[in-house]
């Protein structure tokens, strides 16, 4: 690991290559795992405040959930996390063609919300977890994700570098740029 102001940076951001690759992949990362998307506290508000908007772009499957269920729940972690539909597809997926994608996602592009995505699915090989004042920033190899870290090796862009915007979006700038300088100097010595 490497300190980089409050966080902690896994080796595999800079050793392994990651372009996401939904012609392959499909999007499974939105219907596959244990439970939902991990939420941060202050997204929660986020999404209600938006939630209006993101609806038009919801299955009805999900619509009638959400009226019943609400979007997220805690996780046996104690973790926020959105709600999942038949423990399987989060109740934001929605399939356009055969590929899952993100109703929030969608709204935002459409310019109907002003809220993003969760930052845990934007930064989505990278997971945080915290270790006392730090944050860890871990790589999450799946092996859904196995055709995007091919195609990231055969495009030769490690980890941090595809998930540069995401990463500006949750620590700024200035660390991200520091980010890129620590990089370097790895490569120097690896």
């Amino acid at each position: 690991m490497i300190v980089h102001g409050n966080t902690l940076l896994s080796l595999d951001l800079f050793e392994n290559e990651f372009v996401c690759n939904l012609s392959k992949c499909k999007g499974a990362c939105c219907v596959e795992g244990d439970m939902g998307a991990p939420l941060l506290d202050e997204e929660i508000p986020m999404i209600k405040e938006n939630l209006e908007a993101i609806k038009p772009f919801m299955t009805k499957r999900a619509l009638k959930s959400l009226e019943k269920n609400g979007f997220y729940e805690t996780d046996p972690d104690g973790d926020l996390v959105t709600k999942c539909l038949s423990g399987r597809d989060c109740v934001f997926a929605v399939n356009e063609d055969g590929v899952y994608k993100c109703a929030i996602e969608n709204a935002f592009a459409a310019g109907k919300s002003t809220f993003h995505k969760p930052v845990s699915c934007h930064l989505y090989p990278i997971r945080i977890v915290e270790v006392g004042d730090f944050e860890a920033l871990n790589y999450s190899k799946w092996d859904i994700c196995d055709d995007a870290c091919s195609l990231g090796k055969q495009l030769q862009i490690p980890v941090y570098k595809f998930l540069k915007n995401p990463l500006i979006r949750k620590y700024g700038e200035d660390w991200y740029k520091e980010l890129e300088f620590i990089a370097t100097e790895f490569k120097k010595g690896y």
